[in-house]
């Protein structure tokens, strides 16, 4: 399965209470902070949710 890397680049103030619980659950709690993870459904449903906040890249 395809592996891909997340960052956040822009802030959770104003953000609503269920997009700041997706970012803790995808692991980012401040600007720059980044993961990487295998390409589930789940999370790219997580991702999709909060994409605004976030860079997204694919990983070989």
């Amino acid at each position: 399965m395809a592996r891909i890397k997340y960052t956040q680049v822009k802030s959770r103030i104003g953000s609503t209470e269920r997009q700041k619980r997706t970012l803790d659950a995808l692991g980012l709690n401040k600007i720059s902070s980044s993961a990487e993870v295998e390409a589930t459904p789940q999370i790219l449903g997580m991702l999709e949710k909060v994409r605004h906040l976030l860079k997204i890249e694919k990983v070989k």
